[in-house]
Parts: structure tokens; C-alpha cells; sequence
């Protein structure tokens, strides 16, 4: 029975959640000549869910070579992506402010989809899931969208916004997982770690 995981993932928020849940992990960071960026490009007109799912499919991909290559001992690796989409547009991380003001004011007065895929590599194993959840967000006014870009919260963030912020007083309704909103669903994740073997 293991009793820790690798978590191959840079997100502080994904670390906190793992740490709810109790679970011991390592983290499993990419070598200074990969680019992990690459692996969040979108295909031409590719569904919002099949994107999600893709994307953790080849950070799970990556994740496992980087083990194999670093000769560590054996464990489930874990991975995550989110995105934010509305309809069919996929909302991935602002390149800059600009960027994520165009992002705010297009979700802003509307409800999306968040969605998160996780995926557990174990041995030869994968096991996976996808937690869907909706999230509205009131009419914003431009000088709204303006200050909350310059607090620099929503870089980094798919759909330039991090819901555990200051975004949260613009957010009337959820529906879904609230976790899975921050990045990684904890009902599906703690599902999957058992599949794995591990014992929480």
C-alpha cells in the first residue's frame, strides 16, 4: 500500500487542496528544458471537455517520463488542468492584463463552465475523471474589471480569475464542485488515489 503521491503540478492551490484531503505528496516538476506551456495549446476548434481531458492526458504523459528519468521511487502520479469555457470558447490563462480584461468582460453577466480533469497514473494504470461546474458572474463595469486585473490575481488563472479571491464578491451563483472550480475536484481526486491503492 503507498502512501504518498507525486503531484505534477506547479499550482499552490492544487497543494492546498491535496493537503485537505490529508494526502502525503512529492511534487513532480518539469526540468528546466521542457515547456509545459506547449502542452496547454488548444486544437483547432476542439471541445472545451476533450481539451481539458487531452491536456491532463499529456501532463500525465510528461509527468511520467520525468519520473522514469529521474529513477524516483514508484508512487501514483497525479495531474490536473481546468479551463473555463463558455459555450464552445475555451479560456485559458490571460497572456497579459489586457488579455484578461477582454476574458472578464465577456464572462462577466453570464454563466460558464468550469471545467477540471484529473488523471491518476499507477504503474500502468490511469485512472480519470471530469468534474463540470457552472459559475455566474453580475454585470461588471469596465472600472470593476480594471482594479480587479491590477490586483494581478488572474494571471496564471484559466479564465483570469481565481474564485477563492477577491473575484468572489462578482460571483452570484454556483453550481458544481467548488473545489473543482479552484483546480482540483476533491470527491473525484480522493475516488481516483483509492482506485490507486492508496489508502486515505
Amino acid at each position: 500500500m503507498v502512501n504518498f503521491v507525486y503531484l505534477a503540478s506547479q499550482s499552490p492551490r492544487r497543494r492546498q487542496l491535496l493537503e485537505q484531503l490529508g494526502v502525503r505528496y512529492e511534487l513532480l516538476l518539469p526540468d528546466a528544458g521542457e515547456d509545459a506551456e506547449a502542452l496547454e495549446i488548444a486544437l483547432h476548434n476542439e471541445a472545451p471537455a476533450a481539451y481539458v481531458k487531452r491536456v491532463t492526458g499529456l501532463k500525465l504523459e510528461a509527468a511520467s517520463a520525468r519520473l522514469a528519468r529521474r529513477q524516483l521511487l514508484p508512487a501514483p502520479i497525479l495531474c490536473s488542468d481546468t479551463t473555463v469555457a463558455l459555450g464552445r470558447a475555451i479560456y485559458g490563462k490571460p497572456d497579459n492584463a489586457q488579455d484578461a480584461e477582454r476574458m472578464l468582460s465577456e464572462l462577466a453577466g453570464r454563466t460558464h463552465r468550469v471545467l477540471t480533469a484529473v488523471a491518476v497514473q499507477q504503474g500502468e494504470q490511469r485512472f480519470e475523471a471530469l468534474s463540470a461546474s457552472r459559475v455566474s458572474l453580475e454585470a461588471m463595469t469596465a472600472r470593476q474589471i480594471k482594479t480587479y486585473v491590477a490586483t494581478g490575481e488572474p494571471m496564471g488563472k484559466a479564465g483570469a480569475y481565481a474564485i477563492q479571491g477577491r473575484v468572489a464578491m462578482h460571483i452570484t451563483r454556483i453550481s458544481g464542485s467548488y473545489s473543482g472550480i479552484m483546480g482540483l475536484p476533491l470527491w473525484e481526486t480522493a475516488s481516483l488515489l483509492q482506485d490507486a491503492g492508496l489508502d486515505i
